[in-house]
């Protein structure tokens, strides 16, 4: 991935989605030529001159502090995430060896980890990794989402499921918020490893096959995994809301998530979530 190129397009995306208004500026209207802030407008926000921040936005990164960059950063009003997408596309070689090293190790998940998620016997629940792979599953996540047993090891990654299987969308009720949410996240693994071939290579194959994908990813969004809800419609038990949850998993490998799906007490949602538990009981939740 062409990280000079990112840096541009993601600061030119970030001050095309500012208004003068939003920071308190005034606005000429039809005057303007350029949608959201003009470079000079920024660089006044963020105290840095107009052609510093000019060079930085055409992908000049090189000795960039990181004091302009957090200025730059509360300027654009990034989020946490896409401040640290920002650093990472800026100031690329501060962890380049580690992240190759990184790169070069299968992504496993722990025996310990792989019992929690069996015991899980209500809880939907999965890991995945930093091309958002489905590593490792207890038989509720593949009663809600999908039988991952049966899919190939290839097949086994949200991405590819969201955008290449019609059957998502009948799935995700907010289709649009899922996949755009999806896009994000991967966005996000793109600038911390912008030279793992597996995610290029996944990139591209999406951005080939589906429009939607690709349209998503000129958008240049960036967002962590987190929680919220999610309305899903299920062949078996109907429509849900559910919970869910996005945590961290301990260890030497800092990319792993475990993903959980709840729903609150005492509701329709959570009277097909148990109903959905009866779903092959007998079966081994061995992946």
């Amino acid at each position: 991935m062409d990280l000079s190129a990112e840096l541009s397009e993601f600061l030119r995306s970030r001050r095309a989605r500012l208004k003068p208004e939003d920071v308190g500026l005034p606005d000429y209207g039809r005057h303007r030529r350029v949608p959201g802030l003009r470079r000079e407008e920024l660089a006044q926000l963020a105290g840095v001159s107009v052609a510093y921040y000019t060079r930085l936005e055409q992908g000049n990164g090189r000795n960039v502090s990181m004091e302009v960059l957090d200025s730059i950063a509360r300027a654009l009003r990034l989020t946490d995430s896409e401040r640290a997408h920002l650093t990472h596309l800026a100031k690329p070689t501060a962890k380049k060896k580690h992240h190759r090293a990184t790169i070069a190790r299968p992504q496993q998940v722990r025996p310990g980890l792989r019992q929690l998620l069996d015991s899980m016997e209500t809880v939907p629940a999965f890991v995945v990794g930093r091309r958002l792979d489905i590593l490792a599953w207890n038989r509720m996540a593949r009663a809600l989402i999908g039988d991952f047993a049966t899919w190939e090891p290839r097949e086994r990654n949200m991405a590819r499921m969201l955008f290449l299987d019609p059957n998502s969308r009948d799935l995700y009720i907010d289709w649009d918020c899922k996949a755009t949410e999806t896009v994000s996240v991967l966005r996000l693994y793109a600038g911390c490893y912008p030279e793992d071939p597996a995610l290029l290579e996944l990139v591209g194959e999406l951005s080939v096959r589906s429009e939607e994908f690709r349209s998503l990813w000129a958008a240049h969004t960036v967002a962590d995994k987190g929680h919220g809800s999610k309305r899903l419609r299920h062949p078996l038990v109907g429509e849900m809301t559910l919970q869910y949850e996005s945590l961290r998993v301990a260890g030497p490998d800092p990319d792993l998530m475990l993903v959980t799906y709840h729903a609150e007490p005492g509701t329709a949602s959570a009277d097909a979530l148990r109903l959905l538990a009866q779903w092959g009981v007998d079966e081994p939740a061995v992946r």
